[in-house]
């Protein structure tokens, strides 16, 4: 058999595997139809399940026989239960827009692209979208690898009824995009405050001169950038593509692995995956001993912590109010019994989502 008779052969049993994969995600769609047919009939409006959709992806990842990587293949599986989902009930999840930010971007992965995801215009927005119940969810920046903690989200929950319901990690690359294609005729750069600090090195080094001006996202940084002579905007190859910029110099990142979490928020509670955290908001009375007390129940459960910050509480000077994650769902058998005694011991207890690891 000659070599294009062996090409051939192998396009052929493409078209074979093609066509039956056809068959199979036209079966699966027809059977998350009959799903929103059988949950209108008993009344449940929760068509998306953060925990179902997460043991389904760890279950392909667990399965895949390979070449494809586990990733690739929850990728693509998060694309068919997207498109699915939308023949349900089409989801409206809100972001810090404009388009193109890396915000959009984490809602994209979580969600998939058959989401429609809305832009707003602050952190803060994207809250009260979901309150209003303008939007199904919300997808809000909480920290960064590079620069920590991203105080204006974890204020927001003091003030929010709304639940976390899943998390997404996002590794981020900046570029350096401009319409000027002579790196030393920049005068100034575009960007927001986060991405400058994890880029300050190589602007450092290579953009000295240049004025930096710190906008509300990297997106808006590219807008500005596309409009103003001799600027730049550090942002996202999306926003390079919206807005009709050049990248200039890619990968501009301090640190190579540069990642940022990003929360799911909604006004419902996720049912335990099997694999999840929960995000806890306790206070203290301020004396001595007291956030040892505050510790204490989860180390005599056993339950790992996996993260603690302060914030001022806003109700008293030199008050504060900590942000906690612990392994585990508040319905764990040795997460329960922990949180009933945080309950009783603390001045401020409020759980504020127990929701599926990241899974992509």
């Amino acid at each position: 058999m000659t070599s294009e008779d062996r090409l051939a052969d192998v396009r052929q049993r493409i078209d074979d595997i093609d066509g039956e994969i056809l068959r199979l995600l036209s079966a699966r769609a027809a059977c998350a139809h009959e799903v929103a047919v059988i949950k209108l009939e008993v009344g449940d409006s929760q068509f998306y399940r953060p925990g179902r959709e997460a043991e389904v992806l760890r279950r392909i990842k667990a399965r895949n026989p390979g070449p494809l990587s586990g990733e690739a293949m929850a990728r693509l599986f998060r694309e068919i239960m997207s498109a699915c989902l939308a023949l349900e009930q089409p989801l409206a999840v809100a972001f810090l827009g404009p388009a193109g930010t890396f915000t959009q971007a984490a809602a994209v992965k979580h969600f998939g692209h058959a989401a429609n995801t809305v832009p707003v215009g602050s952190i803060g927005d994207v809250f009260r979208e979901v309150e209003a119940r303008s939007c199904h969810y919300g997808v809000v920046p909480v920290e960064n690898s590079t620069e920590g903690v991203i105080n204006h989200t974890l204020d927001m929950f003091m003030r929010s009824p709304l639940s976390i319901a899943g998390e997404v990690s996002l590794r981020i690359h900046h570029h350096l995009m401009s319409r000027e294609p002579d790196l030393a005729a920049i005068q100034t750069l575009f960007s927001h405050q986060q991405s400058l600090a994890q880029c300050r090195a190589w602007l450092d080094r290579h953009l000295p001169l240049a004025e930096r001006i710190a906008v509300d996202s990297n997106a808006e940084a590219a807008r500005l950038a596309a409009s103003h002579p001799a600027a730049a905007a550090v942002a996202g190859e999306a926003a390079a593509d919206i807005y009709d910029l050049d990248i200039l110099e890619r990968c501009i990142e301090d640190e190579p692995g540069n990642t940022t979490r990003f929360l799911v928020i909604g006004t419902e509670d996720a049912r335990p995956s099997g694999d999840d955290k929960t995000s806890l908001l306790l206070s203290c009375h301020n004396e001595a001993g007291s956030l040892y007390g505050l510790l204490e129940p989860l180390a005599a459960h056993g339950i790992s912590m996996t993260r603690i910050e302060s914030r001022p509480s806003r109700r008293g000077l030199w008050d504060y109010v900590f942000f906690v994650d612990i392994e585990g769902h508040r319905e764990d058998a040795t997460v329960a019994p922990a949180l009933e005694t945080l309950r009783r011991t603390t001045s401020l207890f409020r759980v504020l989502g127990s929701y599926p690891k990241a899974v992509i």
